[in-house]
């Protein structure tokens, strides 16, 4: 019995560890730097993900920034469901931690909204549904983005304890709070009435 509850705390430690490292890669840094854009922290919120991508104009490489920002949430999460749910949890976290604090860019990464979508639908598409539906309706009201996340987090989280996915729902709750964390300048400035809309420049 020891033996079986070492070998899950070190899969589990292994999945954390490698779902780290691929949620660290700052696709949208590295896209942006061979397209010729120069440094995407430079400019709009700084942030390395595809909304500050789409403010340098280029669509194209916005909406592939977001592709390879879900990716490198959903394949760790698929890699370690061969190995368990608790697997899968904890490549799902170190995915996500490692997108917002990626060790390359002295822990400074993005906001985590894409990579919160890749591991959702890791998890089940039931996941993720709530979550598109939120970010959806509310860009399409607002066209805010930063309010669309915040709502979408929460609309997941809430669903999955609806649904009696607790053990899910509780790392959601860790996520969601992350993303709100991340998010605290945006709550900021969506108070002030000068938050950025989706497409706006600067």
């Amino acid at each position: 019995m020891d033996t079986i509850g070492e070998f899950s705390l070190l899969t589990a430690l292994a999945a954390l560890v490698g779902g780290y490292l691929c949620g660290s890669i700052p696709f949208g840094l590295i896209l942006t730097r061979l397209a010729g854009l120069g440094d995407i922290r430079s400019i709009g919120s700084g942030n390395i993900g595809a909304t500050n991508v789409l403010r340098t104009g280029n669509k194209g490489l916005a909406a592939l920034t977001l592709l390879l920002d879900a990716l490198k949430g959903l394949a760790p999460v698929l890699i370690a469901k061969a190995f368990g749910t608790e697997a899968a949890m904890a490549a799902g976290f170190g995915a996500f931690v490692g997108h917002l604090y990626p060790v390359w860019l002295g822990f400074r990464g993005g906001k985590g909204v894409a990579t919160f979508a890749g591991i959702s639908l890791g998890y089940s598409w039931m996941v993720l549904l709530p979550f598109a539906a939120g970010w959806l309706l509310t860009a399409f009201i607002t066209r805010y983005s930063s309010l669309a996340a915040l709502v979408g987090v929460c609309v997941t989280t809430l669903t999955l304890f609806i649904l009696g996915e607790n053990m899910l729902g509780w790392l959601y709750v860790g996520l969601t709070a992350l993303v709100f964390f991340k998010h605290r300048a945006n709550i900021a400035r969506l108070r002030e009435g000068t938050e950025s809309r989706i497409g706006q420049k600067g």
